[in-house]
């Protein structure tokens, strides 16, 4: 796939994103739920090494292809690694998935009830490197946890600003302002998010497009101005912390948007199964994702 088959996939493919990119704070959760205790490993060497056997378990299973799954974000490391003795990307590539990267790099404290992202000094060797790679896009990610609008802005403009630093390497931006789904003020920070979103596309120079990844909403269908904007190449979902069937079953209700789920997806996996175990087990969670991101209700 070169650039215009990937964005052509993203664009109008029916399927859904993997979130493979759990980074170094969360990677012990991920392998604790993946059967691996965090006591049974010595150092973030050892740590990596099993997270990136985990990926490429799910990259090399047979269930897992462009039919279903669009594209995968991929943690730095593992865009770095081997899989099959290729890289990362050109693994995903060859079984008809768009490659993204995650580039942030964490979070800020919380202020006026949001949590920017920390600064990205060497960002643009990492696009550089990525772009090298025939990586597709890439994603950053920011939290709202309450109806702060000045926070929201805040939060917006600097998605925006990393996403034309983006754009200017090659790339194609996500947008991740995740909105804490246990917020007290959910349903008026959604109002307001999306209210922000839409003035800065609206205001976007240029004519390039970028990705929008959102919590599932408590109002369904309130990102419909969103997925139809021009400025907006697709809308992504994270579950956010609800169960599988919970998320797919939020998913089901917004027209419009696919999945790009991580704990979602990979909740039945263990370290432990056979890989026929494997994957069943991962077919059926991509099965399960794909037909909330495909298949709408009223």
């Amino acid at each position: 796939m070169n650039t215009a088959d990937m964005t052509a996939k993203i664009a109008a493919g029916h399927g859904f994103l993997a979130a493979l990119d759990q980074s170094g704070g969360s990677t012990p959760k991920a392998l604790a739920g993946y059967g691996i205790a965090e006591g049974s490993y010595a150092g973030d060497d050892a740590m990596y090494a099993l997270i990136h056997d985990m990926r490429s378990r799910i990259i090399t299973a047979p269930s897992f292809t462009g039919d279903k799954v669009i594209g995968a974000i991929l943690f730095e490391r593992t865009m770095d690694g081997q899989i099959d003795g290729k890289t990362a990307p050109a693994a995903l590539i060859e079984r008809g998935i768009v490659p993204f990267i995650k580039i942030d790099k964490g979070l800020e404290a919380e202020a006026n009830g949001v949590q920017l992202m920390k600064p990205m000094p060497d960002l643009d060797a990492l696009l550089a490197r990525s772009k090298a790679l025939n990586v597709f896009g890439t994603k950053e990610r920011s939290v709202v946890n309450l109806a702060n609008r000045e926070g929201i802005a805040a939060i917006v403009k600097q998605q925006f600003e990393i996403g034309r630093q983006v754009i200017a390497g090659g790339l194609m931006p996500i947008l991740e302002p995740e909105l804490n789904i246990k917020s007290p003020e959910r349903a008026e920070a959604e109002v307001m998010l999306v209210e922000e979103l839409l003035k800065a596309l609206d205001a976007f120079p240029g004519e390039d497009k970028v990705m929008l990844k959102l919590s599932l909403p408590e109002r369904a269908g309130l990102y419909g101005a969103l997925v139809d904007h021009p400025r907006v190449l697709r809308v992504v979902a994270l579950s956010g912390g609800y169960a599988r069937t919970e998320a797919c079953a939020e998913l089901a209700k917004n027209p419009g948007m696919i999945a790009s789920f991580s704990r979602a997806l990979l909740s039945d996996l263990r370290h432990q199964m056979s890989d026929a175990e494997f994957d069943a087990a991962l077919s059926a969670a991509i099965d399960e994702i794909y037909e909330a991101s495909v298949h709408k209700v009223a």
